[in-house]
This record gives structure tokens, C-alpha cells and sequence, in this order.
């Protein structure tokens, strides 16, 4: 059955942060742990932890630590809609959030989104808002089961392209993968 979900974090972001990943909307286990990609299945934490070559992160504070000291904000292009648990297929009613206060108070210059539905939300509701055009990286999610977690590591390697990149310069994103 549907139920109504209205987003329960805050983003994650400071005036340093140079990569905005958006998400859909927290799944039903994120919700139970109380912070983004909290599924035990997700390889959110564990791919983000290779590409920077650094321990995975534990608790909520470790996770928020880890985002800042590498300069990324994470966030989700849904702020409220009606689904049926945890499946993106079921969304309906979308409210999308507002991504103007992190973008405007940090130093993002490059949006990734953590899969096709995420993708689809922002091109369809922010993008025009924005200006800024999204790359899409493969979902991390555990029903993503194509993509093993040395193949989503190499992939999202690419978020580091943008920190490399001088001032000014956009970055130039593969996106020629099958989802």
C-alpha cells in the first residue's frame, strides 16, 4: 500500500562542498537508520570509501564527517511523494526539493545522481532551475544488481573529475553506460 513520505534529512553540505549527489528519496531502511543510503545492501558507503581511498564510515557523524572533509554534498531530488515502500517504480504525487539553498551557499559546480530516477526527477522538475546539467552515475542500490562494486568504484571514479578541474572549466563526464 501507498503511503505519504515527506523527507526526513536535512542535505548534507558546507561552503567547501564541490559535488552535489542526489539520491530519489531515502529508502524505507535509510529511514529506519536515520541517514542516507542505510540499507545494509547499499554500496553508497563502500564505493565512495574506494574512490577516496579511505575506511567506510560507521555511524551518521562519521558518514556526515566523511562527506565534508572530501567536499561532496548529498542530497535527494524528492522532498515528498506517495510510495509503496521502498520502490521507485510506485512514485507518484511528487513534491521535488528545493536544491537553491546548497547551491547557492557552497561551492557545487557539477551534479551527479545516483541512478536513473534520480536522474529522471531532476531533468523533469530542477534542471531548469538550476542551469546546471546532471551526470548520471549507476545506482548503488542493492537492486542494481548488474553493476558489481568494482565496476560502480571505477564508474564513479568520475566524481573526482570535477574537484581536478580549474575554477571555471565544466567537467567532462563519460555517461555512455547501460543502467
Amino acid at each position: 500500500m501507498s503511503e505519504t513520505v515527506i523527507h526526513p534529512f536535512e542535505p548534507v553540505f558546507d561552503a567547501d562542498s564541490k559535488i552535489l549527489i542526489l539520491g530519489s528519496l531515502p529508502s524505507v531502511k535509510s529511514r529506519e537508520n536515520r541517514f542516507y543510503y542505510g540499507h545494509p545492501q547499499n554500496r553508497f558507503w563502500k564505493v565512495l570509501s574506494a574512490v577516496f581511498d579511505a575506511p567506510v564510515p560507521q555511524t551518521v557523524e562519521e558518514k556526515k564527517s566523511f562527506l565534508l572533509a572530501h567536499h561532496v554534498a548529498v542530497w535527494d531530488v524528492i522532498s515528498q511523494c506517495s510510495i509503496t515502500g521502498s520502490s521507485d517504480a510506485s512514485i507518484r504525487d511528487v513534491v521535488p526539493a528545493d536544491l537553491e539553498p546548497v547551491l547557492k551557499d557552497s561551492g557545487i559546480t557539477q551534479i551527479f545522481c545516483n541512478g536513473q530516477t534520480a536522474l529522471k526527477y531532476y531533468r523533469k522538475y530542477q534542471e531548469k532551475q538550476t542551469g546546471i546539467k546532471a551526470a548520471v552515475l549507476p545506482s548503488t542500490s542493492p537492486a542494481n544488481a548488474a553493476w558489481n562494486l568494482a565496476r560502480l568504484t571505477e564508474k564513479w571514479k568520475e566524481i573526482l573529475v570535477p574537484m581536478e578541474d580549474k575554477p571555471g572549466q565544466p567537467a567532462e563526464i563519460q555517461q555512455d553506460f547501460p543502467i
